[in-house]
């Protein structure tokens, strides 16, 4: 099993992070984010190809993957037909509307990021004397958005349909 403080250190997944998309037919799609540290990028690579996952390009394939959910928060990734887990060195909280969407389909989408897909920059907010909130969060979807999309082109994004285990 990895996460991302085995040996004290920062080796796996960096940022979980979690979205409702909605669709133009049927339930909203949940979908967990998922962006790996480079140390064990190849390894997490390794097993979501052998569950099944593909470049992200089209629709993302069903997986051999599972999503474990419990008391509100995202637990862990399960690949590789179980053996092996990936899990999250602090909390992930889902949001009522990501657990509605995944409950109601009983899938989730995955999607695998290369190391430092995100913008660089401070935590989530403006400090004292900073442009206002909103216009901070918007500039960050937006250049997280570009680079997202620069990293789909050269085909180093994966994606794949995976089975939500456990409630909310």
């Amino acid at each position: 099993m990895a996460s991302e403080t085995d040996d004290g250190g920062a080796r796996g997944p960096v940022v979980w992070a979690l979205a409702v998309r909605e669709v133009r037919q049927g339930p909203p799609v949940a979908e967990l984010i998922v962006e790996v540290g480079a140390d064990l990028h190849t390894d997490l690579v390794e097993a979501a190809v052998d569950s099944g996952f593909t470049v992200a390009a089209g629709e993302p394939p069903e997986t051999s993957g599972a999503v474990e959910v419990a008391d509100g928060r995202v637990r862990r990734l399960v690949l590789v037909g179980g053996r092996q887990g990936w899990e999250p060195g602090s909390p992930v909280e889902a949001s009522p509307g990501w657990l509605a969407a995944a409950g109601q389909r009983g899938r989730a989408v995955v999607t695998i990021l290369p190391p430092h897909a995100r913008p660089p920059g401070p935590g989530p907010g403006p400090g004292p004397g900073e442009q206002d909130p909103e216009a901070y969060i918007e500039a960050r979807i937006e250049e997280f958005t570009r680079r997202l999309e620069r990293e789909q082109r050269a085909g180093r994004v994966l994606h794949g349909t995976v089975a939500v285990l456990g409630g909310p």
